[in-house]
């Protein structure tokens, strides 16, 4: 037991790092390249810090663990919404950027809502991998389109001002510089979430918590935790775009992405637990932190209290019921 924990705290360390350097790398380039820090965030980020999710599904439906690889999602939604963006509001309130109501978010409810339809079954089979590695291929043209845009326009307005400068000082960073940023970002995100994990599902399982409770709460709190770091420090540095695109971008890779990818390779079995209440459950999360967003553009300390205080119930609901 003591090895686990020694593990934990490793793997803790490294993923604070992990997000220190991400954060720092995709907004220094979101500004250099002039491409939207939403953008960035709804993309390179969410992909990024979506890794772990991906990592631990795919090893799960390889050793046959079916229940940790869709409770894993499943948690991570929720945990992206209702903890993630909580504990960031609670940090420093966040504003929402209008294009993120109008646009992102409802492409991860409509995401949210075809990963229920499909499930209804008890099955992700690998014709609804297919279908939903199409809609991520077909989200990821439609943000590529938005990044080229965006460029379009920052260069064109350079190009009528050119006293307009990029705040970003060359001489202390640069593209390399960057690019090595990010990428150490997601090598320490996905290794310190993997440690964690590896460390926590081991204690539980000795405990004998069932395998869908573990992917739900455990694991999915522990591949969420780059997305936690990811967002936490994002507030702290007043990158709100980075913080909420990173989670809602992530929600639409998680089920998109990881759970078509998997199911393509392997068709994976839904219990009936997370078909009957824990799917829908995530869905009314999403609903919820809607109207949360579109009233104020913004998330309060007090809304982001309240959302943490949602996912806490949720998780002692699960290891109750």
């Amino acid at each position: 037991m003591l090895i686990e924990f020694l593990i934990f705290i490793g793997g803790l360390t490294i993923l604070y790092f992990g997000a220190e350097w991400m954060v720092e790398g995709s907004s220094s380039m979101a500004l250099r390249f002039g491409i939207t820090p939403i953008i960035v965030g709804c993309t390179v980020v969410a992909f990024g810090t979506s890794m772990p999710e991906l990592v631990v599904s795919l090893a799960a439906v390889i050793t046959e663990s079916d229940d940790i690889s869709i409770g894993n999602i499943i948690g991570s939604n929720i945990a992206n919404l209702a903890l993630i963006l909580g504990t960031a509001a609670l940090i420093r309130p966040i504003e929402v950027h209008s294009d993120v109501i109008k646009r992102e978010f409802p492409v991860m409810i409509a995401a949210s809502i075809l990963f229920c339809v499909l499930a209804m079954d008890s099955e992700i089979s690998r014709f609804d991998g297919f279908i939903l590695v199409a809609c991520m291929v077909g989200y990821l043209g439609f943000m590529l389109s938005l990044a080229r845009k965006s460029m379009k326009a920052s260069a064109a307005e350079k190009a009528e001002d050119p006293l307009i400068e990029v705040e970003v000082d060359p001489n202390e960073s640069t593209n390399a510089k960057d690019l090595v940023k990010v990428i150490g970002g997601i090598l320490g995100l996905t290794f310190g979430a993997h440690f964690m994990v590896q460390a926590a599902t081991t204690i539980a399982s000795s405990l004998g918590v069932p395998q869908l409770v573990i992917g739900i709460s455990i694991v999915a709190l522990g591949t969420s935790l780059p997305e936690l770091a990811t967002s936490v420090v994002a507030a702290a540095k007043d990158e709100s775009d980075i913080s909420v695109g990173n989670v809602i971008g992530s929600n639409i890779f998680n089920i998109l992405s990881v759970i078509g990818i998997v199911g393509s390779i392997a068709a994976m079995s839904v219990g009936r637990d997370a078909v009957d209440f824990d799917l829908w459950i995530m869905l009314a999360i999403a609903m919820l932190a809607w109207p949360i967003m579109w009233a104020r553009k913004r998330i309060s300390r007090f809304e982001g209290a309240i959302m943490v205080l949602v996912y806490l119930s949720y998780n002692v609901w699960i290891y109750l019921r």
